[in-house]
């Protein structure tokens, strides 16, 4: 579930996906799945793409938070919580730090290159 997660979150142009495992520090949930967008448009296109590709796998979630102001959402799964958050919270409140302890699950396909266009922009090119 986390790994649909941030493939759907990476599909959308996400940064800094990351996913981890905190289920050694807390016993409500297993993992952590975070993620940022420079824009609330952009944090709701993703927030709607998590939410669609983990339907489609079967899965609901329990509670949404956040989806209103476009800034931080998070989307309870029971097993996985994923975080959808603007670049300036994600920043703020530093989530990644604060559960820096906890490993990180490595996810294929998550970060790689987007498309031929992008790898034409990159900066051995200009």
């Amino acid at each position: 579930m986390a790994r649909i997660a941030a493939l759907a979150a990476d599909e959308k142009l996400a940064t800094d996906v990351v996913v981890l495992d905190v289920s050694e520090q807390l016993v409500i949930t297993d993992c952590f799945v975070i993620a940022s967008a420079p824009n609330e448009r952009q944090v709701n296109a993703i927030v709607d793409n998590v939410e669609e590709k983990l339907r489609l796998a079967g899965h609901k979630p329990v509670r949404r938070e956040g989806t209103r102001e476009g800034r931080w959402t998070l989307l309870d799964y029971v097993d996985v919580v994923v975080h959808i958050q603007h670049e300036d919270e994600r920043n703020f409140y530093a989530l990644d730090r604060l559960w820096k302890d906890c490993p990180t699950i490595e996810v294929d396909g998550v970060g790689g290159p987007r498309s031929a266009i992008d790898a034409a922009d990159s900066p051995e090119d200009v």
